[in-house]
């Protein structure tokens, strides 16, 4: 082939051989010139040698025709056989080309220029492999799994606590084998209609209680229980649906229960679901703010806020309740956007004054100022400060940041919220525009163990106040226990007109299996080894068994007052993956999820502290 037809460039009109533009023009045609010969001569000794279009296509091609063509016995046809060399020559002779004329283009460029196009290629490669990745989550990075301690713990030695402790797996078993029996696939189970039960919590998001449950029973060794969910989620767990869901519920539920699920088992499919899930999510901090919307369609990415929320604002516990789920997404998936989503929400934060210190309940994000400066400690706000505590913790106290914000928070909360009932309970109210209503919830009493859980990094001497701040609440939340008839709390309990931890209002008396006053007990007992936790722990056991076990699981009831259970017929997912764990762990050894290699999301679901001596090895978990 005539080099000049190649390189019509090189023919100049004017040659001046002592100018540099014509001695790199040069210098191209002779480099050119030598590609073009060694391609040449590469492809000239294949042509000749003996069944060479079949050579090429079993190691370039892989062409299906030649294949058949290859492994057809004596009776192939000859004519057929010479029609694909034929064909295969003539690809060879079309790429042979194309490849001179790239490299004659690359030659054309600056040294500045083809570096660029290197990188942009790459940045291309990337981009385009986390798209693949987001879609079926087989594209992940590779992680070196190690299970970190105390995912299983030793039998007690006390034959008492042991007997307890067994107790309370039996308990977890007749809920799951009564879900299983009754509602499997479905969100969640009925036991008195002995059916399955959704809430619109999830959209079309199936399974809460599978996912919700895996964890407690890796923790409580129901392995074969655990086989089981696991193939249900690798089989069955859909998350590509057209339905609108809680961005809070779905994450702590199902982002949580995957992820403790992976970093207990090692299990890579519930990593892969994990990231799928949380993929799914980061449409709904397409805000101006980037304060996330409550609500968000999986499939359209549309977001908006509960629509009684102060004006469409976002609610402090749910936005304020992403932020371990989504840094140990960034981890596993090697996708930093989840953590930055989380850090710019500390941010936006920051910048607001609070009120007295507080942080409202409400946050407009679209405006990103404060909506009602409604302040509670239970419902709309708890985990927002629990979070902060626990992203401390979970850094290997490395978020300078978050311990500042809880440290501080919890300053303004004893200052402005904590009070002392006449006969010397300690409770926490909540704020309404700077007036107290003297009122706590049952969702507050995981404060207790909350508070017990930072005194250890409380500033200054604070710790052992910060202790017994803890041990009052606990005292408190026991109280509204054993002030009902069935000796099970309320929602939500009074200090004012003469009561004291009494519900006394109807919508405020029903009880639906929440684990908060568990929790603390749970907590104390780590702290303390005072034995009245445990003690108080098993008289919640013995009335769950009396007033909540059904024939078909555990159900709510709608009144502690009353003489008989009235039944909700709900047995909620996080009786499972909460209330019985926490029992479980309570009756175990401290070595049991030990506190300093697990930090427990708001759903219980156990997840690794990330040592800060690991940063330089971030493709593994430890």
């Amino acid at each position: 082939m005539p080099v000049a037809t190649l390189l019509p460039f090189t023919a100049t009109p004017n040659r001046k051989s002592a100018s540099p533009t014509s001695f790199r023009l040069t210098e191209k045609f002779i480099l050119l010139l030598v590609f073009s010969a060694f391609i040449t001569l590469c492809f000239g000794a294949i042509f000749f040698l003996p069944d060479s279009s079949k050579l090429l296509s079993g190691v370039f091609f892989h062409s299906s025709a030649v294949e058949t063509n290859t492994h057809t016995g004596p009776d192939s046809s000859d004519a057929g056989s010479a029609g694909n060399d034929d064909r295969l020559l003539a690809k060879i002779k079309k790429d042979h080309e194309k490849a001179l004329l790239e490299a004659k283009d690359t030659l054309q460029k600056l040294p500045d220029v083809i570096q660029n196009d290197i990188l942009a290629d790459k940045a291309k490669v990337t981009k385009e492999s986390m798209g693949k990745g987001a879609k079926d989550g087989n594209n992940l990075p590779f992680i070196e799994y190690h299970r970190p301690p105390g995912a299983t713990g030793l039998e007690p030695q006390d034959p008492e606590t042991r007997e307890r402790r067994a107790k309370i797996k039996e308990m977890m078993k007749h809920a799951w084998d009564s879900y299983k029996q009754y509602a499997w696939g479905s969100n969640e189970l009925r036991p008195v209609s002995k059916h399955g039960h959704s809430s619109n919590l999830f959209g079309s998001i199936k399974g809460a209680t599978i996912v919700d449950a895996l964890d407690t029973l890796y923790i409580m060794e129901m392995f074969e229980e655990f086989d089981a969910a696991t193939d249900w989620v690798e089989k069955s767990l859909d998350f590509n649906v057209n339905a609108e869901v809680s961005v809070f519920e779905v994450n702590i539920r199902f982002v949580g229960g995957l992820l403790s699920a992976y970093y207990l088992s090692g299990k890579e499919v519930f990593r892969r679901k994990a990231v799928e899930l949380g993929e799914k999510l980061l449409p709904a901090f397409k805000t101006p703010t980037g304060i996330p919307w409550a609500l968000l369609n999986l499939k359209s990415g549309i977001g908006r806020n509960w629509p009684w929320a102060s004006g469409g604002s976002s609610i402090l516990a749910e936005y304020g309740t992403l932020h371990l789920e989504f840094m140990h997404l960034s981890r596993l998936s090697g996708n930093p956007e989840f953590a930055q989503k989380v850090m710019n929400i500390r941010k936006v934060l920051n910048r607001l004054e609070k009120p007295q210190g507080l942080y409202p309940n409400y946050l407009n994000p679209n405006s990103g100022q404060w909506g009602q400066h409604h302040v509670s400690v239970g419902g709309l706000g708890d985990s927002f400060y629990e979070y902060l505590l626990k992203a401390w913790l979970m850094s290997d106290k490395t978020d300078e940041e978050g311990k500042k914000m809880y440290y501080d928070a919890l300053q303004a909360i004893e200052t402005n919220l904590m009070r002392k009932s006449t006969n010397g309970l300690t409770y926490i109210a909540e704020w309404k525009g700077g007036l107290l209503e003297h009122k706590m919830g049952h969702l507050t009493c995981f404060a207790g163990g909350m508070i017990a859980l930072g005194a250890d990094g409380a500033p200054g001497d604070k710790t052992g106040h910060q202790m017994e701040q803890a041990a009052e609440i606990a005292r408190t939340c026991h109280e509204s226990y054993a002030r009902t008839t069935l000796k099970l709390g309320p929602e939500a309990f009074r200090f004012d007109g003469g009561v004291e931890a009494i519900a006394t209002r109807q919508n405020e008396k029903y009880f639906i299996l929440r684990p908060e006053v568990i929790e603390t007990y749970m907590y104390m007992w780590r702290f303390t080894h005072d034995p009245k936790y445990r003690e108080w722990g098993w008289e919640a056991v013995q009335a769950l068994e009396q007033h909540c076990r059904v024939d078909g699981g555990y159900s709510g009831v709608r009144d502690v007052y009353a003489s008989s259970p009235n039944y909700d017929d709900v047995q909620q997912s996080f009786y499972l993956a909460e209330t019985l764990k926490y029992l479980y762990l309570l009756f175990s050894e401290d070595d049991h999820l030990p506190f300093e290699h697990w930090v427990f999301n708001t759903e219980a679901h156990p997840l690794p502290v990330i040592r800060k001596d690991k940063t330089d090895r971030p493709n593994e978990v430890e």
